[in-house]
């Protein structure tokens, strides 16, 4: 990054030296402001904001701003600075001029607080710019933008629905073809459509262990593939170039936001150093750059009862760019936890109930926080009758024991064996939340802080994953 100062206004792809420039997605603070947090964007696709992260900035008195630039993601993602315009010095002449000289500022510019540099303003921060849809701070000034399958009306602000293929192709990035009263976007074979169901992706298989890019040999040509660790290359199996990886290899980068898990990696597509054969001697593109994304819930719901479930029960989901992160709810035979249970365990009252909640996928630098466990007398975690071993982060029953585990993502408890009150209670399920957090997040540090506003856990389907399992059979006392 190199200028007066980060650009608060989009700049487009292939700039700043880099495939995808990041600019800074609002207005720079003042001195007395101190330090904010402000977003920013990369341009990639010609998308203004196709990622998006945050910085910390911070206005000092000597006319100049300090940035704290969090790492990227992906090595074609680069920071940008700009050179600002100088403002004009207006010329005064008479008794009622003031004793300093002034300045002024284009419209579309502030002075900045080196009282000589013109910043951009960011209109799009007042009313979204006056945009119906999508606004996009430029230059001085600013332009309205509307999603896929519209465009922009003659007003410069409002959006329509564009009529068929005709128009824009239909907003289809590959093929559109034109139906009785309406029209469909449709992809070449080995691609499919994403959710917007008008841009055609290649297909991702997000796994907690196992990520799978398959990119079709057509769209690769001549191209070489491998990923972020150069070492990491496709495989083809005579349609397609497949690409097979995980989150703990091939430089995957893994990173915890507010409510996911981001793993993000990148193919790139370069002319082979060899040609192996002779289709392999043409190329269609000079360079094929495919940043891959799986995002797994930080979040989730594990659920047992007096009985392990057992590990091929997990539930999975796979797709083009979600995936699960599996946590499972195991119920061991003794304080080793090493041995679980393989079927509904027969306890009474007084013996030890060792659980603990436990990762299919264990990757570096994660860790894993239970927020809550609960009992219930049957399998539904949502019922009212709960009994709270565990509540915001902290042990809520005094007889609840926990020991130390051999890594940050799995918990280990000892809880003396009880049931509920009534003749005809004979079974406990447990039901525990989990959140994942990444390296420097201070929740996972804190554990224990009591009672807390609830801002990730919703009703969800998508957030929570529930494991179920049980029942816990309570004997007769002899």
């Amino acid at each position: 990054m190199a200028g007066d100062a980060m650009p608060t206004f989009c700049i487009s792809e292939n700039h700043c030296g880099t495939h995808a420039p990041i600019w800074l997605n609002g207005s720079h603070p003042q001195p007395h402001d101190g330090i904010i947090t402000l977003p920013v964007c990369a341009s990639f696709n010609d998308n203004c904001c196709q990622w998006n992260a945050s910085v910390d900035v911070k206005a000092c008195t000597g006319g100049y701003y300090v940035y704290r630039l969090p790492r990227p993601s992906v090595c074609f993602h680069v920071y940008c600075g700009h050179f600002y315009d100088i403002c004009d010095e207006v010329d005064c002449t008479g008794p009622r001029c003031p004793e300093s000289v002034e300045c002024r500022c284009a419209p579309g510019t502030v002075l900045g607080p080196d009282k000589q540099t013109c910043l951009d303003v960011n209109e799009c921060e007042k009313g979204n710019g006056g945009c119906v849809e999508v606004c996009v701070n430029t230059k001085g000034s600013r332009r309205c933008e509307c999603g896929p399958g519209r465009v922009l009306d003659e007003d410069g602000h409002n959006c329509r629905e564009i009529a068929g293929c005709h128009a824009n192709n239909g907003g289809c990035s590959h093929g559109c073809s034109s139906l009785l009263d309406s029209y469909q976007c449709h992809c070449p074979r080995g691609l499919e459509l994403g959710e917007d169901k008008r841009t055609c992706q290649v297909p991702v298989q997000c796994d907690s262990s196992s990520i799978n890019v398959s990119v079709p040999k057509d769209l690769v040509g001549g191209l070489e593939l491998f990923l972020s660790n150069s070492s990491c290359r496709g495989v083809s199996n005579g349609t397609h170039i497949n690409l097979n990886f995980s989150l703990k290899t091939c430089g995957t980068v893994v990173e915890v936001t507010a409510d996911k898990i981001v793993g993000t990696n990148l193919v790139t597509g370069l002319p082979r150093a060899s040609p192996g054969s002779s289709r392999d001697m043409i190329v269609r593109t000079s360079k094929l750059l495919l940043p891959v994304t799986c995002e797994f819930p930080r979040e989730y719901q594990v659920t047992d009862g007096y009985q392990a479930s057992l590990r091929s029960s997990a539930l999975e989901l796979a797709g083009h760019s979600e995936g699960l992160f599996p946590f499972s709810l195991e119920l061991f035979k003794n304080a080793e936890f090493s041995e679980p249970y393989r079927a509904p365990p027969q306890l009474r009252l007084h013996d030890s109930l060792f659980f603990g909640v436990e990762p299919r996928e264990r990757v570096e630098g994660l860790s894993a926080l239970v927020e809550s466990c609960f009992a219930t007398p049957s399998p539904k975690a949502d019922q009212a009758l709960k009994y709270y071993l565990i509540k915001d982060g902290c042990i809520s029953d005094e007889t609840v024991r926990q020991y130390s585990s051999k890594d940050q993502l799995s918990k280990h408890y000892q809880v003396p064996v009880f049931k509920f009150i009534g003749k005809d209670s004979q079974e406990v399920f447990l039901h525990c939340r989990v959140l994942v957090c990444g390296e420097g997040d201070s929740r996972c540090a804190q554990r224990c802080r009591g009672r807390v506003r609830r801002e990730l856990w919703t009703s969800d389907p998508q957030d929570q994953r529930i494991l179920s399992g049980g029942p816990i059979f309570i004997l007769p006392e002899p």
